[in-house]
């Protein structure tokens, strides 16, 4: 059994006996609570102070994956596509790392900054996905247009939609209803955590909507 608990932006923890956190931020500098979590991995897709804030989250013996070679730590194999920031290859923002990262059989994507839609290539390469963690909040990401091209073209089961304008947040991003009104599948509000198994994955797509 996997939880699944987001900590606000772009840091989710999945955790069952090994504990993987995403793209942590330190919580005080973005306007939100901290994460209170510690990672047995974390994973970093660039280094921007909102998502690379690893003291936040380590401990003694934590595993820090800010690259994209592939690896397996934990029996979690773990592998990074680049990307960028921006929709000119980088040259504003620099580069981003989409992570592919498989689970308790199930296999996750974290497109972290994307900035870009994604060509047919990087789809490939990115393979079949069951939970997608994407970003949606325009001006330093994908906006929800874009954000729904990238789902389209990778289908998950499940999208996890990320970095919006929430209570307290002191970015100026858009909340989640621009991407929910072009939605089409089945919504669940799925609170602050929920535990997952591969047998309880959907058959038709859902978009999974946390909150703090």
């Amino acid at each position: 059994m996997l939880k699944i608990r987001w900590h606000g932006h772009a840091c989710f923890e999945i955790t069952n006996d090994v504990t993987l956190v995403t793209d942590p931020h330190d919580g005080r500098s973005i306007g939100i609570h901290s994460p209170n979590v510690t990672g047995d991995i974390i994973l970093v897709s660039h280094d921007h102070y909102d998502h690379n804030s690893i003291k936040s989250v380590e401990k003694d013996g934590s595993k820090i994956v800010t690259d994209e070679r592939r690896r397996t730590i934990s029996n979690i194999q773990i592998n990074g596509f680049e990307s960028y920031h921006d929709e000119s290859h980088g040259e504003k923002r620099g580069k981003n790392i989409i992570f592919k990262f498989t689970q308790d059989d199930i296999t996750f994507c974290h497109l972290g900054d994307l900035g870009h839609v994604l060509d047919d290539k990087s789809i490939q390469q990115i393979g079949e996905i069951d939970i997608l963690f994407v970003p949606i909040g325009g001006t330093y990401t994908v906006d929800s247009e874009q954000a729904w091209n990238v789902v389209n073209a990778i289908k998950p089961k499940i999208t996890i939609p990320m970095h919006y304008k929430i209570e307290g947040l002191s970015l100026p991003i858009a909340g989640i209803d621009p991407f929910l009104d072009k939605n089409k599948y089945k919504i669940l509000k799925v609170g602050n955590e929920i535990d997952i198994e591969k047998e309880e994955l959907p058959g038709e797509p859902e978009i999974w909507v946390f909150t703090l």
